[in-house]
């Protein structure tokens, strides 16, 4: 089946499959959201305990689609892989260590015998969250500003140092940070994972204080969140973008090319429409509705910012654009086309793709049954183990 297609369609279909996994990673840093809200929204012992073990259950999501999102970017765009992990390796190393400690704190912190006492790896996963995500968010924001590399395919036969990439500033990678418009992106994520945290939290908790300060303090995330998203979005639109020519492959900058995208691809517009109201709408239920109606905000903005994540990834790579362009050298700009696997690679993936919708079927089952009942105090002076 997937032999026949060619391998323009191939490299296409995996930058789908690499979209929908950013997407969903995004949707999922709600418990690093979550992680940062632990002191804010819970006001005694008992409480903090109630919100980490109701994100303890669903952390290994979070970290285990993260481990598959650059696992699958590796083995689809390799050049993609050695460039930015081996060039901007103080960033992703900033990452990885965030995500270290947090899986070390669900681990340990109620450990008998932990010597550190439970407020060290309560601060780990204030870390995980804040840094986590902020830095999660100024790297992909990077997609669209570039970053400072150059390729040259030619030095795979140099002896001594067969490097392909170079990363050329002195930060490598760190100064995306310095970029407004990455830092927008960044506070962006940061800020959307705490609402979904509070939307999380107010859909598995059962408890009266916990929800009365999640509903107090959504609004107070939400409209920092949409400020940030749309300064960014504004930008992005208005800016030039690094676009390509589909016959010389020679990368230009295009006046309003993310813009453009947009409105050559119909489709993705629609989609990022939908999901940018889904979010909204996921703040709004909250706040105006109560009871069980009031729960339900979580899936109605978490869908939305799949949504929009995805549409955003796809304009990132399609319609002849660089995903991940080089400011230092343009034609070092990476496309789907010039930093993809082969064929025969991307084909065999490809028929082990086709396992995905079980591994969502399965995690949606988890989900449903860990969830099966909101957990409160009760739940956590009986239960044998606790996060």
């Amino acid at each position: 089946m997937f032999e026949t297609l060619s391998l323009s369609s191939l490299q296409d279909y995996w930058w789908i499959i690499i979209s929908l996994l950013a997407s969903i990673l995004v949707f999922l840093m709600f418990v690093q959201g979550g992680q940062t809200l632990i002191y804010t929204l819970g006001k005694t012992e008992m409480e903090r305990k109630i919100l980490i073990n109701s994100l303890g259950r669903k952390w290994e999501f979070t970290f285990t689609t993260l481990v598959t999102f650059g696992g699958a970017f590796f083995a689809s765009f390799p050049l993609f892989y050695s460039t930015s992990f081996g060039g901007a390796y103080w960033v992703w190393m900033a990452i990885l260590f965030c995500f270290i400690i947090q899986a070390v704190s669900y681990e340990y912190r109620s450990k008998p015998g932990n010597f550190l006492g439970h407020r060290t790896y309560e601060i780990f996963l204030l870390i995980n969250g804040i840094a986590g995500t902020f830095l999660i968010g100024a790297a992909v924001s990077t997609f669209f500003t570039g970053s400072e590399f150059s390729v040259n395919k030619i030095n795979i036969t140099h002896l001594i140092n067969p490097v392909i990439s170079r990363w050329e500033g002195p930060a490598h990678g760190l100064e995306a940070v310095l970029n407004l418009q990455n830092v927008a992106l960044g506070l962006a994520v940061f800020t959307l994972s705490r609402v979904l945290g509070i939307l999380y939290f107010m859909n598995t908790v059962n408890n009266a204080n916990i929800l009365l300060q999640s509903k107090k303090h959504l609004l107070i995330n939400a409209i920092p969140f949409l400020i940030f998203f749309l300064f960014y979005v504004v930008v992005l639109l208005l800016s030039s973008g690094f676009a390509t020519d589909p016959v010389t492959g020679i990368v230009i900058m295009e006046k309003y090319k993310y813009l453009h995208n947009f409105i050559q691809m119909p489709f993705v517009l629609i989609l990022f429409l939908i999901g940018v109201i889904l979010v909204l709408l996921g703040i709004s239920v909250p706040l105006i509705k109560a009871g069980k109606y009031g729960s339900k905000g979580i899936w109605f903005t978490g869908i939305g910012t799949i949504l929009t994540v995805f549409s955003l990834f796809l304009i990132a790579g399609f319609n002849n654009t660089a995903y991940y362009p080089s400011t230092f050298d343009l034609q070092s700009s990476l496309t789907i086309r010039n930093s993809s696997s082969s064929h025969y690679t991307l084909t065999a993936m490809s028929y082990v793709s086709l396992l995905v919708p079980f591994v969502i079927a399965y995690i949606w089952y988890a989900w449903r049954s860990i969830n099966n009942k909101k957990i409160d105090a009760q739940e956590m002076e009986t239960e044998g183990h606790t996060y």
